[in-house]
């Protein structure tokens, strides 16, 4: 059916806002919430209108982008040369059209390279005089993220080359073997965290740790493909290639053909059956069609966002369809609650399915899952079921909406969503029988509460005994308790209550931190105990109290508030008072310094300070931070890019320091 210019221009605006919405969430949340078979039918419709309507192709448009923008927490790495990505065929025709174009192009027929497309996020790694240096996420293709300490940790990339070379420069790609990503997502099920969607968002997101131990333990893995720069004599071509690579140490995907023509081309592509991709032990999403000469490569050249010398042939996802018989919810060690789909078993992929997970709720709003639906599900990486789409043609009036329960199914607490936020989470959590292990555990730990010789397989035995059901419990046990337990003998058991009697006294700050407050750490608990000087006034205080302190948050009063709103929580509490678990702060002594008695407001950016370096000198000097301005306030201090608290300073009249001035009253100067 013919399409009008406008009704073109409107379906090109509403692709464009959710194809850059599904690449925010893939590239930057590393949560994607549709397939890549519907992000890529999405693009293809984008592509087709603006071919048609070449005059409303926009700048902005995700047409004219390489990728996702890199993380600000990361360095900004520029590229020597565009990292592109590739266009995508999904018909043996399009191949032919490939072949046609290339041969149209370069004024002869071609051979070709046909590799494996690996399912993991693409990176330039840089040698200098064959010792590895740098490594950068692709980002958007000009400018990545330095993810260098985190790509140390990746056993497969060689550290150094086996030979040196002046400069060297390659692309490759991280990805997370099958087991190991059945394994992550099993443990982050288990906690009660959202699982990874498929093995290329677990690699993004292992790769994009902000601490490279987290990206060590997850097992990741790499293949490089692609020379980009070296100062030795170039490889002719990209078998050439990929024989250099792997002379010099890197790890070469086996799987490579050297394909005459187009047809042996389309013989080889017919070879890479399901089950034949279900044998690899990593994932992949399609194979990679590449002119083997390097030189016909130059001359062929690329368009602004992809090669023209090289296209991915994308397989179709193996689907199912399926009935949605129930939908349950299951409460993780965290609280977080996760819906999970009862399907009417069906063959998929070599095995019977009978659930899937759906994640969260805005997924289940998004895709509109009722109980009832017929449904399209596909193993996402092969590994986890998911639901792909509803069948809305095949309702029968029936299907029930699925709506979260009010109270957690565990405990009855008291469930919520925090703001900003896609999970709901149990607020029963010191009495949460689904939380309680990984609670009492934290509770004992040494920064918290720090009861020696109480550790997991302790807490264990101790739950399975039906000796304690909470934390407030500990402190009621006897040595005789413990005694009938395996690994207990008399003097065992005595220092175990020992060390639980002498943790009554290590005060209030601890105990805050032990509790388990969600977003409440070690510095915010300290804050706290620091103003409030005991658990009950903490327990009284309101949102609007709770953010006027430093390091207190909307966020995290918001978290307080409800923890301590939730009559659970506070029996547990009561447990902790009565058995003598001390609840107040030890008495201060009378602060002293050149700012005693004076509150302070930070805003801005300061040219020499960070913002908690600020902090730490005012209190010392016997000041107090608090994070709102009133007119209880003594000064504001303002450094560049200042926000609103800088106006309702002028407008209270409330003296403004800068940096200098700060430091004036901190030497005690007028």
């Amino acid at each position: 059916m013919a399409v009008s210019r406008e009704q073109a221009q409107r379906r090109l605006e509403e692709l464009r806002r959710l194809i850059e919405e599904h690449n925010y969430r893939y590239f930057v949340l590393d949560a994607p919430i549709i397939s890549d078979r519907e992000y890529d039918e999405l693009m293809r419709e984008l592509l087709e209108l603006e071919a048609t309507f070449p005059e409303l192709v926009t700048p902005d448009s995700p047409s004219q982008r390489v990728g996702g923008a890199p993380r600000p927490e990361f360095a900004a790495v520029r590229h020597r040369q565009p990292l592109l990505s590739l266009a995508n065929a999904f018909s043996p025709q399009e191949i032919l059209d490939f072949d046609r174009r290339v041969r149209e192009l370069a004024g002869a027929p071609a051979d070709y390279v046909v590799e494996p497309k690996i399912d993991g996020l693409s990176v330039a790694l840089v040698y200098i005089d064959g010792v590895f240096t740098t490594g950068a996420t692709r980002g958007n293709g000009e400018v990545g993220e330095d993810v260098t300490a985190n790509l140390r940790t990746v056993r497969a990339l060689p550290l150094r080359l086996k030979r040196p070379v002046a400069r060297l420069e390659v692309r490759g790609e991280v990805y997370m073997p099958k087991e190991a990503f059945a394994r992550l997502n099993k443990a982050r099920e288990d906690a009660g965290e959202p699982v990874f969607a498929n093995p290329r968002n677990a690699a993004a997101g292992s790769l994009r740790q902000l601490d490279p131990k987290v990206t060590a333990s997850r097992a990741l893995g790499l293949f490089v493909y692609q020379v980009l720069y070296t100062e030795e004599d170039e490889p002719l071509t990209q078998m050439e290639a990929l024989e250099y690579l792997a002379g010099l140490g890197f790890p070469v995907n086996p799987y490579r053909v050297h394909c005459r023509h187009v047809q042996e081309v389309l013989n080889t592509l017919e070879e890479w059956t399901p089950e034949r991709r279900a044998a690899l032990p990593y994932e992949i999403d399609g194979l990679v069609i590449k002119v083997n000469n390097l030189g016909v490569q130059r001359v062929l050249g690329a368009t602004a966002k992809s090669p023209r010398w090289a296209v991915a042939y994308k397989f179709p996802a193996e689907q199912a369809v399926t009935r949605v018989v129930d939908v349950i919810v299951r409460v993780g060690r965290t609280g977080v609650l996760t819906p999970t789909a009862l399907l009417e078993p069906v063959r998929l992929a070599g095995s019977t399915v009978s659930r899937a997970s759906l994640h969260n709720e805005d997924i289940i709003r998004e895709k509109d899952v009722r109980i009832g639906d017929t449904v399209v599900i596909q193993k996402a990486g092969d590994v986890i079921p998911e639901v792909v789409k509803v069948l809305p043609a095949r309702r029968t009036g029936e299907e029930k909406e699925f709506h979260f329960p009010e109270r957690c199914p565990a405990c009855g607490s008291r469930v919520v969503r925090e703001e900003g936020e896609a999970a709901r989470r149990c607020t029963g959590g010191l009495a949460c029988p689904a939380q309680v292990k990984e609670r009492i555990i934290h509770f004992a730990s040494r920064p918290a509460m720090d009861i020696q010789g109480l550790g997991p397989a302790i807490v264990s035995q101790l739950l399975d005994a039906g000796l304690i059901a909470d934390a407030g419990d500990l402190y009621y046990l006897k040595v005789e308790d413990l005694l009938p337990l395996e690994r207990f003998a008399e003097q065992s058991a005595r220092n175990l209550i020992s060390a639980i009697e002498a943790s009554k006294d290590k005060g209030l700050e601890r105990l805050l931190f032990a509790l388990g407050i969600r977003h409440v750490g070690e510095r915010a608990a300290r804050t706290l105990a620091r103003h409030f000087r005991s658990l009950d006034r903490v327990q009284e205080a309101d949102w609007e109290e709770l953010t006027t302190l430093p390091d207190i948050g909307p966020k995290i009063a918001a978290s307080i508030r409800a923890f301590f709103d939730e009559p659970r929580n506070l029996a547990v509490l009561e447990k902790l008072k009565k058995a003598g678990v001390k609840t107040e702060a030890e008495a201060q002594a009378e602060t002293v310094g050149p700012l005693a008695g004076k509150t302070f407001v930070l805003t801005g950016t300061l040219p020499g300070l960070s913002r908690q370096e600020a902090t730490d000198l005012i209190v010392r000097a016997g000041g107090k931070v608090v994070g709102s301005v009133s007119r209880r306030t003594d000064y504001v201090v303002v450094g560049e890019n200042p926000g609103s608290k800088y106006d309702k300073a002028r407008e209270l009249g409330i003296p403004l320091l800068d940096e200098e001035g700060l430091r004036r009253l901190l030497r005690g100067e007028k």
